[in-house]
């Protein structure tokens, strides 16, 4: 069953999220290939998880590593399309290459919204889609208004303050591409709590 809006779901580490997000019919499954985090997903992992999975795309998910490495990382996972990156300096670098571009940002407060709003022009240009983060930031009016604003201008996608109930008044309130969902950690393989990831997807399947 296709769902509502745009989903992405992030730092996917095993084969339960995978599979329930890839048969909810998402739009991406993100893995980080940060060797340093604890969420890095190995070539053997990526292909042990992804051969269970058809009709979604791939994104790899960096924070800080060089695009050269990234480039010759990249060469392990063939199936992923799309990289996400957490530093704009990177973007010149990996705009021209055949992979589609996430940048993703923290938000701590409206000025920062501000200023992706006055970056937007070039974002725009380079075809890039801006992830949105926020440990801090609550969807109130006024920051609601600010991310109408940047998503009348360039592709985003909300990675914060979404809630089941009101998920889908708030892409069409805003305007914004979709959302982006954290995956977490199995209890033990094969074992997950899935309440919250569910609950917010299922609010966006479409009746059939």
């Amino acid at each position: 069953m296709a769902l509502k809006t745009f989903v992405k779901i992030s730092a996917v580490n095993n084969l339960s999220d995978a599979r329930y997000c890839a048969g909810m019919q998402v739009n991406m499954i993100g893995f980080c290939l940060e060797e340093s985090d604890k969420n890095f997903v190995s070539p053997d992992k990526f292909k042990e998880i992804t051969g269970w999975l058809s009709g979604v795309d791939y994104v790899a998910e960096w924070s800080h590593t060089h695009p050269e490495r990234m480039l010759t990382l990249l060469k392990d996972y063939p199936e992923i399309k799309y990289i996400e990156v957490g530093e704009e300096i990177h973007l010149k670098m990996l705009v021209n290459t055949s992979y589609g571009i996430i940048l993703h940002q923290k938000v701590e407060n409206i000025n920062d919204i501000e200023d992706l709003i006055k970056k937007s022009s070039a974002v725009y240009n380079y075809n890039v889609t801006l992830l949105l983060q926020s440990e801090t930031l609550e969807l109130n009016g006024e920051v609601l208004k600010k991310i109408k604003e940047l998503s009348s201008k360039c592709q985003v996608l909300l990675g914060f303050g979404i809630e089941a109930d009101s998920v889908f008044e708030l892409v069409e309130s805003t305007g914004i591409k979709g959302i982006s969902i954290q995956g977490g950690d199995e209890i033990k393989p094969g074992l997950k709590d899935f309440d919250e990831m569910a609950d917010i997807l299922e609010s966006l399947e479409l009746e059939e």
